[in-house]
């Protein structure tokens, strides 16, 4: 570990210890060098090395270099349905970031081993809910007497620890995706929702698919005695939001909308639902990444479009669709750093230390914890 000028740590190549983090584990191994020119072809020699017991799996918001060697793509939620659909593959190399390396495990085998090339790849808006957080905020809503009205409902993009709270609470998991189905099914079974870690996905759907005021949302803010809400805010809430956030999807703005519209006549603005309510409202299109990718694919050529989502993405689109102007909806470059830890030396090293038969960065779920979370998944796979 080294430490900046202004005293914050930063963990070189996945390497340190971060026990405050959803990841809170150490990051051994020697790496390749960033700068060796042989890394693509012996990252093709590894992977042909291990042939079918090797799968895997390449979330959307990825580095080129890295997703190039993905069998399949997607977002979070599929990519670990897939490895779940390939039972017969021995190893299944995320590239992504800690929870879904965490749901992969949950969803396949024992025989199974899901290996995060660097596990210092986490997520910032998973880390913003702990499992201690959560419990705490419990108590509240207990203290409310409000509790056996609230049904937890927690976006995919949380640690595991949080699933399983969920699910032993009677929630359910959501992605961007089913967000309105899972909250339309948690209304039928309390009257208020705890939704967690994402404030602003929660928000979004509530006030804009599902006729909510904003009257009828409160933000808990962990960080303050309970929540920094009182407890007639508690009876009168509806949605009860984590304050929580995407450091990425939180960083676009109105202004963003504004600046945008006034540089490209007749531009189109597409959004994912991580966004802030006043840009969501600005935007022509909000929906999930995969949502996003498809609205490309459908749009006319000569078209404009102007994307609030991660830019690993927007410029592959940009890329996959040259007949069409895609832009990205901040003048100010924004990748997801933590995604963007799972680089070529990393993926490197995890794939030639499993073909010489040596496991690396093994994500594991404990069974009890598996099981709950796995049942909040189902309540999630059983909705309509």
């Amino acid at each position: 570990m080294t430490t900046t000028e202004t005293g914050i740590p930063l963990f070189i190549l996945g390497q340190g210890t971060d026990p405050h983090s959803e990841r809170g584990v150490d990051c051994p191994g020697e790496l390749p060098l960033a700068s060796d020119p042989a890394l693509v072809e012996r990252a093709r020699k590894a992977k042909e090395r291990l042939g079918d017991k090797l799968f895997v799996l390449g979330h959307h918001y990825q580095r080129d270099e890295v997703i190039q060697f993905a069998d399949v793509t997607g977002d979070s939620f599929k990519l670990a349905r897939e490895a779940a659909a390939r039972p017969e593959a021995e190893y299944i190399v995320f590239c992504g970031v800690h929870f879904m390396a965490e749901s992969a495990d949950i969803l396949t085998s024992d025989a199974q081993k899901v290996v995060l090339p660097d596990l210092a790849a986490g997520c910032s808006m998973a880390d913003m809910a702990t499992f201690d957080q959560v419990e705490e905020c419990w108590e509240a809503l207990e203290d409310a007497g409000i509790a056996d009205q609230v049904v937890p409902i927690t976006y995919m993009n949380s640690s595991a620890d949080i699933k399983a709270f969920c699910g032993r609470h009677g929630g359910a998991v959501c992605t961007s995706s089913n967000a309105r189905r899972a909250l339309e099914w948690a209304f039928e079974q309390g009257q208020k929702i705890l939704f967690l870690p994402d404030q602003h996905l929660g928000r979004n759907t509530a006030v804009l698919e599902m006729g909510l005021s904003l009257d009828d949302c409160v933000v808990y803010n962990p960080h303050r005695p309970n929540g920094g809400l009182t407890r007639e805010q508690l009876e009168n809430a509806r949605m009860i939001l984590w304050k929580g956030h995407c450091s990425v999807h939180g960083r676009f703005t109105a202004e963003c909308v504004d600046d945008v519209r006034a540089r490209i006549p007749g531009v189109n603005v597409l959004v994912h639902p991580e966004c802030r309510h006043e840009v969501v409202t600005k935007a022509d299109y909000v929906g999930s990444t995969e949502y996003i990718i498809r609205r490309l694919e459908e749009a006319p050529a000569g078209s404009s479009w102007a994307i609030g989502t991660e830019l690993n993405l927007v410029k592959r689109l940009a890329r996959m669709f040259p007949d069409k102007d895609v832009t990205f909806l901040d003048r100010t470059v924004c990748y997801c750093s933590t995604m963007n830890r799972i680089d070529l030396p990393h993926l490197v090293w995890a794939l030639e230390s499993l073909a010489d038969g040596e496991v690396v960065n093994q994500i594991t779920v404990d069974p009890d914890t598996t099981h709950w979370a796995k049942v909040a998944l189902d309540r999630m796979l059983a909705l309509p």
